[in-house]
């Protein structure tokens, strides 16, 4: 096994993984803190790994994109099980308070990146050329971040009263396709305008978001299963 693949085969079970256990502990307590946990998480990891432009093999042909970018796509999956299970003020509460830890991060980013290193350690320069980057990318995440999960969030409640419930798949890809092209066409001018070749950027990760948009439609069923039952009804 390829290290492409084995990357995909560890990805898939930390989809299934994540997720499962997320609306398990919704069914069990009747709350999304941990699904709000896990968002917060993805979406704080996903900007440091954003920092990392990697080269994806998809058999077809090689696409370029910031590291994050599984990470980060796995984020409107669980924004559509909150949706779905909670509703869309739950979900745009949980945007924010994604949004708040983000200026959270950057601060205690700055803080750390402007204490004067020790004598003895020499990895300054590597540390601010790392950690140094990630406001700038964190910063352009705060826009495209706040118009395209909201706006994910909008289209899938509305999808969903149009359709009176039915056709999750529906809802769950055409609410996520159009936010994460949204998010790319944001994000990546903001943050690599300067740094790198913007245009294979912006290429390659919209494939990869909509690869990955298509992919997340069965566990979108998966945790629905999950999150059904009498004594877990949604709340709205």
């Amino acid at each position: 096994m390829n290290d492409a693949l084995m990357s995909v085969v560890l990805w898939i079970l930390g989809i299934t993984c994540v997720t499962l256990l997320g609306s398990w502990y919704t069914k069990r307590y009747n709350r999304s803190d941990l699904l709000i946990a896990m968002y917060v998480t993805f979406i704080l990891v996903s900007q440091i790994l954003a920092v990392k432009i990697s080269e994806f093999d998809l058999g077809f042909g090689s696409f370029y994109a910031p590291s994050g970018i599984l990470v980060f796509s796995i984020t409107f999956l669980l924004t559509d099980i909150v949706n779905e299970k909670f509703g869309r003020k739950e979900t745009h509460r949980m945007v924010f308070i994604a949004f708040i830890t983000q200026v959270i991060m950057v601060a205690f980013f700055w803080l750390g990146d402007s204490l004067r290193p020790a004598p003895f350690w020499t990895m300054q320069d590597t540390w601010s050329e790392i950690f140094g980057f990630v406001p700038r990318v964190t910063v352009a995440s705060w826009v495209s971040f706040l118009v395209s999960e909201n706006l994910d969030a909008y289209i899938f409640s509305w999808f969903k009263k149009r359709t009176g419930g039915r056709h999750l798949w529906a809802r769950n890809v055409f609410s996520s396709l159009p936010s994460l092209a949204i998010d790319t066409f944001i994000f990546i001018p903001l943050a690599f305008w300067g740094v790198a070749s913007l245009w294979p950027l912006i290429m390659g990760q919209v494939l990869l978001k909509w690869l990955v948009g298509f992919i997340n439609i069965p566990f979108m069923y998966i945790n629905k299963s999950v999150l059904v039952s009498k004594n877990c009804m949604a709340q709205r």
